[in-house]
């Protein structure tokens, strides 16, 4: 793993438009993700193997955003920065649309849940993610059963 330190206006850039992207401008994945990105997540509705590389992370976002009703992605905290590596806490909060797999909430539930995303830096992109979300929280709000 690179631990070559990261300018912090690298990723504060990463973090803004991180950001972006997670709000629907899934041209930023092209521009902000390494193509060999490797996602670490607990993914919920989605082949988890699927999401690796900046393509499989843009139809992710696109699949939960068309999910979730277009919901509204806030970072609240961060990015704290350590070397190569950026954290930040982030806020969703939607109104369900449908088309969940295993979802029994009907259409306008809302969906508000919260995370911390860790992201490594690498050559100026973003080359590994970890997700640690309320996607329990999420799974109770569309009625999801384990």
């Amino acid at each position: 793993m690179n631990t070559a330190a990261t300018s912090r206006d690298t990723a504060l850039a990463l973090w803004q438009r991180w950001g972006e992207l997670w709000n629907g401008d899934l041209s930023q994945a092209e521009q902000i993700l390494a193509s060999g990105l490797t996602v670490h997540a607990a993914i919920v509705g989605v082949d988890g193997a699927a999401v690796q590389g900046a393509r499989g992370v843009a139809g992710w976002v696109a699949l939960l955003r068309k999910a979730l009703g277009e919901p509204a992605f806030t970072l609240e905290v961060g990015p704290i920065i350590d070397g190569n590596l950026l954290c930040g806490r982030w806020h969703l909060q939607g109104q369900y649309a449908g088309g969940m797999p295993g979802a029994t909430a009907a259409p306008g539930s809302r969906v508000d849940f919260t995370g911390t995303d860790i992201l490594r830096i690498e050559g100026g992109l973003l080359a590994e993610y970890w997700l640690n979300s309320d996607v329990h929280v999420m799974a109770a709000q569309l009625g999801m059963t384990t």
